[in-house]
């Protein structure tokens, strides 16, 4: 079988990550960015051919077969819609999109031309995650009564500068690109929201960004469960915790650490306990600050299988589309403390 073609659109941070799987998993062929800079010392690292401008990138790239789409938040939508249009699969960096509308028409691009819509969610892959799945599929929980979600990270101002992260058009606020990786598993994990009321502020972060840096929301879910998110990007000089607990009346488990890597305790009424397997990967690094756990080779895996077996994908373009309108519906409860 031939390698699997990739271009990239977008060539910042993530995207080095994202070009060093494509080579492991296909061939790199093509990188696109505006700064054409950029473009061409990620094009040159691979072997792939520089653009800086997206329709001579989707013109010229024949026989490509997935699009990574690497580019700012506020872009995804459009850019995803364009490579699907111009006959390309399509993976897609978190957050899908930034509103609910754009998520549709993704979702209906991809029905109407036939393309795939893959998109990444890796804290499903975090080893504490998988096995709390499995548990709650098993009912060692039986029934939920409550759940806290707690997110708290480091965002220098470095991080803002000079950049489009804190533009609301382009970046959406710190749940769309801090912790939409999180949103996305309490969905996953326990279902819809039917009640949402919160406080949101920007209190560390005046005058570089045009959103909050943390806030408190409280949920009521669709199976009578009541949860509680606390979310900042204003810890001193790291991440510092992104866990969540879980108490039912069968069984209680928090999953710790600084993004939901290690169990920290663990009680069950069937005598049984979640065995995760040992795991040496760390978060994300960028240099000045890190992101969730490492786990877009787990993504890179599924999608090949899909791409090539036609198997169900990891996480559907539908389950990304609640993300985005979990988090809206948050952003529209939440009142703005100053």
């Amino acid at each position: 079988m031939e390698k699997i073609k990739f271009a990239i659109l977008g060539c910042g941070r993530i995207a080095q990550k994202h070009a060093a799987l494509c080579a492991q998993f296909g061939e790199l062929v093509a990188v696109c960015d505006i700064d054409s800079g950029k473009a061409e010392t990620l094009a040159c690292q691979y072997g792939a051919i520089a653009f800086d401008a997206m329709d001579k990138f989707l013109e010229n790239i024949p026989g490509t077969d997935i699009v990574v789409i690497c580019t700012p938040n506020g872009l995804h939508a459009s850019h995803a819609i364009s490579a699907m249009q111009s006959g390309y699969h399509v993976l897609v960096e978190k957050p899908m999109a930034l509103k609910t509308e754009d998520a549709k028409q993704m979702i209906e691009t991809s029905a109407a031309t036939g393309r795939h819509l893959f998109t990444v969610m890796q804290n499903r892959f975090n080893p504490p995650v998988a096995a709390l799945k499995k548990a709650l599929d098993e009912n060692w929980f039986g029934k939920i009564f409550s759940i806290q979600l707690t997110c708290l990270w480091h965002r220098p101002a470095s991080y803002y500068t000079r950049s489009w992260h804190g533009m609301k058009e382009m970046d959406g606020g710190t749940l769309f690109t801090q912790f939409s990786h999180f949103i996305d598993l309490l969905y996953w994990l326990f279902g819809g929201v039917k009640k949402i009321s919160g406080y949101v502020s920007n209190a560390g972060h005046q005058g570089l960004i045009d959103f909050e840096d943390n806030g408190v929301v409280a949920l009521i879910f669709d199976n009578g469960a009541l949860g509680t998110i606390h979310f900042s990007v204003n810890s001193q000089e790291k991440n510092r915790e992104g866990s969540l607990v879980v108490l039912g009346e069968s069984g209680e488990l928090k999953i710790g650490g600084a993004y939901l890597n290690t169990i920290e305790f663990q009680q069950f009424r069937n005598g049984k306990e979640l065995l995760i397997p040992a795991n040496e990967k760390g978060a994300n690094e960028y240099g000045t600050y890190q992101g969730s756990m490492s786990n877009h080779d787990k993504v890179y895996e599924n999608m090949i299988r899909t791409f090539i077996t036609g198997d169900a994908f990891y996480a559907t373009a539908l389950q990304g589309f609640k993300t985005v309108e979990l988090i809206e519906r948050i952003y529209a409860a939440a009142l703005l403390e100053n």
